[in-house]
């Protein structure tokens, strides 16, 4: 005779398989993009097409819930280096590397891909808050050049995140040599950047205005 799981037990393993598919669908995405199929990410979790749509019951949503996740992931970073780091240089390495370990720059092609709810707008806000405030604790002990922004630091993420060869492992073991790279140039440097740094509604707008949508889970 079988016997069923205890309560506690269920909802255990209920969350193991939410992870399970939550890393598949960031995996896939991050290798196909928004257009992959959701086939393929109940194919990489090893669960059934019925499993995953009722946990998401629409790609948006699963797509959706993984960019919240990133986005306070971020702002969580941001505000353990604030609180934790000594200097704010190295509260801008660390910031950067955590982001990075959370998908923030993975995912940040998405934007403009589906509808956003306004809890995303006010996470983001205030990771460009957090991100502010370690850039100005950088500029004022003179680690970094003081023309750097949170829209910059957003981008940087981005191209620090894209897929470099087919190989996953290859992507993530030169992941530190651009990292290291990109930090290099943030370092004070007597050299004028040629345009004007991208503004935080620049960034906001990739995504597109808030709509009157019901929490996803």
């Amino acid at each position: 005779m079988t016997t069923r799981p205890a309560a506690g037990g269920r909802k255990a393993e209920a969350a193991r398989n939410n992870r399970t598919v939550l890393n598949a669908a960031r995996e896939v995405f991050f290798e196909q993009g928004f257009d992959a199929p959701m086939s393929a990410i109940a194919e990489r979790a090893g669960v059934g097409m019925g499993s995953l749509y009722r946990r998401y019951p629409s790609k948006e949503v699963l797509a959706r819930h993984l960019c919240t996740i990133s986005m306070e992931g971020t702002l969580a970073a941001a505000e353990r280096a604030l609180a934790e780091e000594s200097s704010g240089w190295s509260a801008l390495v660390r910031f950067i590397t955590e982001s990075l370990e959370c998908g923030m720059g993975a995912l940040s092609g998405f934007a403009g891909s589906f509808p956003v709810t306004q809890a995303m707008i006010d996470l983001s806000e205030q990771g460009a808050n957090a991100m502010q405030e370690i850039l100005t604790r950088a500029a004022a002990e003179g680690s970094v050049r003081p023309d750097l922004t949170p829209g910059d630091l957003v981008y940087l993420l981005k191209l620090l995140a894209t897929k470099t060869t087919p190989d996953p492992a290859r992507t993530t073991e030169l992941r530190p040599r651009y990292l290291t790279i990109v930090l290099d140039g943030l370092r004070p440097t007597p050299t004028p950047l040629p345009a004007p740094a991208p503004t935080w509604p620049e960034i906001a707008a990739r995504w597109g205005p808030a709509t009157d949508l019901p929490e996803d889970l």
